[in-house]
């Protein structure tokens, strides 16, 4: 059974920081994707960031130079570090995996990364202007 569990979600002023956290279960093949996303109210779902097995990372344009996403084997944990947050960074943040294959990245797209089978409920992160 597999679970991902995010944690560190808050509201912050524009140019602060936070850290996200995925506390992740289960047994990840040699290959997999770990990956965040998030979502707005009236908005479609978007990827954020993605890592693969091979320590390769992706991340869309948006958020470039921003953030930076990390994964701990050791403590089972995935992290997305946010900077200079704006108002715009206001959304639901979702952990996601595929434990069986690396990160299927497609640029230019809502999405951004495909293919994840596990997801987790979500934490919130507000911005104020």
């Amino acid at each position: 059974q597999v679970h991902l569990v995010e944690s560190g979600g808050g509201s912050v002023q524009a140019g602060g920081s936070l850290r996200l956290s995925c506390a992740y279960s289960g047994y990840p093949s040699s290959s997999y994707c770990m990956a965040w996303f998030r979502q707005a109210p009236g908005k479609e779902r978007e990827g954020v960031a993605a890592v693969s097995s091979d320590g390769s990372t992706s991340y869309a344009n948006s958020v470039k130079d921003r953030f930076t996403i990390s994964i701990d084997n050791t403590k089972r944990i995935l992290y997305l570090q946010m900077n200079s947050l704006k108002p715009e960074d206001t959304a639901m943040y979702y952990c996601a995996a595929d434990y069986s294959s690396m990160c299927v990245v497609i640029r230019g797209t809502t999405t951004f990364v495909y293919g994840m089978d596990y997801w987790g409920k979500g934490t919130l992160i507000t911005i104020s202007s």
